[in-house]
């Protein structure tokens, strides 16, 4: 299963060059970095991000953080995964900036849907 991580530009860059990404703000403030699923993935970007721009989709193998990953619940009870470590560059299948459209939405990849 694949799980998604949003993150600025500068910062994929920055963990890029050292390896480890440590999270945004608000995933240190919590003590887990926030994760979606495909299903939450639209939500999460209308909700968390609107308005922002450079962002970088990150796609995670569950699998290889399933040591540190954990499912609980959040926006209206559904299932989100958190992990509760920094996320070693090496678990990043890949990576994709997301653009918007004329309406400001996000346009999600192809292989999201």
């Amino acid at each position: 299963m694949i799980i998604y991580k949003v993150c600025p530009n500068a910062d994929y860059q920055a963990a890029k060059a050292e390896g480890h990404y440590y999270g945004m703000p608000i995933d240190r403030d919590d003590g887990y970095m926030h994760f979606s699923t495909a299903a939450q993935l639209r939500e999460t970007l209308e909700k968390h991000f609107s308005g922002q721009a450079e962002l970088v989709l990150l796609y995670v193998d569950a699998e290889r953080v399933e040591n540190h990953l954990k499912w609980e619940p959040s926006r209206g009870g559904d299932l989100f995964p958190h992990l509760y470590s920094d996320l070693n560059m090496a678990h990043v299948i890949k990576a994709h900036d997301l653009e918007t459209d004329e309406n400001g939405q996000f346009i999600l990849p192809d292989d999201i849907r």
